[in-house]
């Protein structure tokens, strides 16, 4: 590693027990780890803590830099993982990793404000705080540095956060807060690891039993590397509001799942269209082109979106997609079976297509997850 990279001798205190872990997920951050590593040092002074960087397989090379800190300075921790994706599911390994009672999240950009990382301890310290937020939209606060569709975005799902799940504080969709770990380990089982708002995902599931304050920063300019965010964000954030909304009765990754296949409804009639109007095939022939068009298109699109921290690849994309084709035929089976035995019991086209389509977008999501996407 570069000489300049290298991080400067510290004094290391072996008697004092953890009192902040800080958590960092990462993503091809290499170029900012050393510099976020020095700057938690010299606002952490007097203050005995750890930073935890849970780095999602990079492929430039950040869990070296990481593992190459920790070699000098014990403080600093690497978790790797391997097969999954997602900075909510990275924050709650990362926390649960932890070893100090309180732990912090921030982004590794250097974008969120370390020097407010003491006094949101001494307010945990205290306890009479169980979460404390960095808060960009409150007196003091500042998000001038977004550009007009981030800062849009954030403020739209902010005032639906608000509204529709009940979030009584300014900025829910922050990523730079700290937590007292016990509390966060009782909540920990019901949150979800997809997505990447785990604030409002923690009070939302909370319910109004977080006792929270928030405090103002300034968020700042990204120094190296590009913006984690894209248009899959809002996706995410809509499927969580609607889990939320629900108590988790339905999962974030099934209502992406559906929403994926009402798609293939569409895709499947325009290929039905095609084939039998502009193509002029018999209706059969139709029929299976337009099936075999919305069950590639799905599977595309499950794997891109629904289940991207399990990404096929290579020569996975081909045995995953033949896979794919089993389940969904037999989940047409299923569809058809189900729909018929309503339909005898109360003939109402509509309630018995509603519970075919049902029981086959269910059979499809638990099989596909099991088969297709299984965690390796």
């Amino acid at each position: 590693m570069n000489e300049a990279m290298r991080p400067e001798p510290v004094e290391l205190s072996t008697g004092m027990p953890r009192q902040l872990s800080v958590v960092v997920p990462t993503f091809n951050e290499r170029d900012n780890v050393v510099a976020l590593y020095r700057k938690l040092s010299a606002a952490l002074k007097g203050i005995a803590w750890e930073v935890i960087y849970v780095d999602d397989n990079s492929p430039d090379g950040t869990s070296d830099m990481v593992r190459e800190l920790a070699a000098a300075d014990p403080r600093v921790r690497c978790i790797r993982r391997i097969g999954r994706r997602g900075l909510s599911g990275a924050c709650i390994e990362g926390i649960l990793a932890s070893s100090a009672p309180c732990a912090a999240v921030m982004d590794a950009d250097l974008q969120h404000d370390e020097t407010r990382l003491p006094e949101m301890l001494a307010l945990l310290e205290s306890n009479v705080v169980d979460l404390v937020v960095g808060s960009r939209y409150i007196e003091g606060g500042s998000a001038d540095s977004f550009d007009k569709q981030r800062a849009g975005f954030s403020m739209l799902a902010t005032s639906v956060a608000k509204k529709l799940l009940r979030i009584e504080i300014a900025d829910p969709m922050s990523g730079f807060f700290m937590i007292r770990r016990d509390r966060f380990e009782q909540l920990a089982p019901e949150l979800s690891t997809q997505g990447f708002k785990i604030l409002l995902d923690v009070i939302a599931t909370a319910s109004g039993t977080l006792r929270v304050r928030e405090i103002p920063y300034t968020f700042g300019s990204r120094l190296h590397g590009e913006s984690k965010l894209d248009s899959m964000v809002a996706l995410d954030f809509l499927g969580l509001v609607l889990a939320k909304l629900t108590h988790d009765a339905v999962s974030l990754r099934f209502l992406l799942f559906a929403l994926v296949g009402s798609v293939g409804v569409v895709v499947h009639f325009a290929g039905l269209f095609v084939a039998l109007e502009v193509l002029g095939w018999p209706f059969p022939h139709s029929q299976a082109f337009g099936a075999i068009l919305a069950m590639t298109s799905n599977f595309l699109f499950n794997n891109f979106l629904t289940y991207r921290d399990l990404r096929l690849k290579g020569l996975g994309i081909l045995r995953g997609l033949l896979v794919f084709y089993l389940v969904c035929s037999v989940g047409l089976l299923a569809n058809v079976g189900v729909a018929f035995s309503v339909y005898d019991q109360k003939p109402i086209w509509w309630l018995a297509g509603a519970a075919g389509a049902l029981m086959g977008v269910v059979w499809n999501y638990a099989v596909s997850s099991l088969f297709v996407w299984r965690r390796r």
